[in-house]
């Protein structure tokens, strides 16, 4: 948008709800609206309004959605799914300017319930070791889908890229640096929220080659500008349309079970997980591995290492 066309939108009457908007990442937006549609569905089910629910009505719904006896069946929503569900509808009812029914204390004790009775530590998905990612590699085949999820591997391998991050990634986002490698510039992520930009130096190298990855994909699909990871029509057409991050998870867990590996056990997080527990394992310094993942704090780096290094140089190898 030039800075003429902005300025006119943020002078509209629309000007605050583009402003508010831009206070959210698109991520928080659909999270929150997932959660506000999962509340409807159910206020529909008990024949009620749901603008007109009280907190005992919110109670209910956080209760039943944790339940292993759910209407309608399906499993029950993870603790971080309902807080993260509870504070969509506080915004709500904050849009609606009126006290949200799910900001009460009772909400709290339920959430508070649930954690200690489900033991508050959260799902940790599996980390893809790089023979995992190469054998991932040699079983996606060479039509347009598989190119695409054979650049979508790597390039989340190798850059440990977050879900969100390789969908919104568009091709200037890509800049090629010759031989030494590309630069990925990422928009906006979880650790950038006022989105200033952040730059990853992807490497090459021997083995998982995510740039040759990527350009396969990009001159056989077609995309010149855009998103770079695009959905696919039928008869292999590319649709304009970045993938979703739950595609991510998709393709990783699809590839997972190509290899032998249970399904369940990893997500789109494992490619991210796993080249920081490679980069350990090949001893990498941490401050280096801290310079592609853009974390902040070495501590949550550390917390992919230490299972992995564990029975490394034990501290009773020499008499136990």
């Amino acid at each position: 948008m030039k800075n003429a066309d902005r300025s006119a939108a943020l002078g509209g009457s629309c000007g605050s709800e583009v402003l508010r908007k831009a206070a959210q990442s698109e991520n928080t937006r659909v999270a929150y609206e997932k959660g506000w549609q999962c509340f409807v569905s159910w206020c529909q089910s008990v024949d009620l309004v749901p603008r007109e629910a009280k907190t005992d009505d919110v109670v209910k719904f956080f209760v039943e959605m944790a339940s292993e006896d759910r209407a309608g069946g399906g499993r029950p929503l993870a603790l971080n799914t309902l807080r993260l569900y509870r504070t969509g509808l506080n915004d709500r009812w904050r849009r609606f300017g009126a006290p949200s029914p799910a900001s009460a204390r009772a909400v709290d004790e339920v959430l508070q319930g649930l954690a200690r009775l489900r033991g508050n530590r959260p799902r940790r998905v599996k980390a893809l070791r790089e023979y995992q990612i190469l054998a991932m590699l040699e079983s996606c085949g060479r039509g347009l889908h598989g190119l695409r999820d054979a650049a979508v591997l790597s390039l989340g391998f190798a850059a440990a890229l977050r879900r969100s991050e390789l969908c919104h990634l568009r091709t200037e986002d890509l800049e090629c640096r010759g031989a030494a490698g590309m630069l990925v510039h990422v928009r906006q992520s979880k650790t950038d929220a006022q989105g200033t930009g952040q730059k990853i130096a992807v490497i090459e190298g021997k083995a998982v080659k995510p740039i040759a990855h990527v350009e396969r994909w990009l001159e056989r699909s077609g995309v010149r500008d855009g998103y770079v990871f695009q959905t696919l029509l039928r008869g292999g057409v590319v649709s304009g349309c970045p993938l979703d991050p739950g595609d991510v998870a998709r393709i990783v867990k699809r590839y997972a079970k190509r290899i032998g590996l249970e399904p369940g056990e990893y997500s789109g997080h494992s490619l991210r997980a796993g080249f920081v527990t490679s980069a350990a394992v090949h001893h990498a310094r941490i401050d280096k591995i801290m310079e592609v993942t853009r974390h902040r704090n070495a501590e949550t780096v550390l917390k992919y290492i230490r299972d992995e290094e564990s029975f490394v140089d034990h501290a009773g190898a020499a008499f136990l």
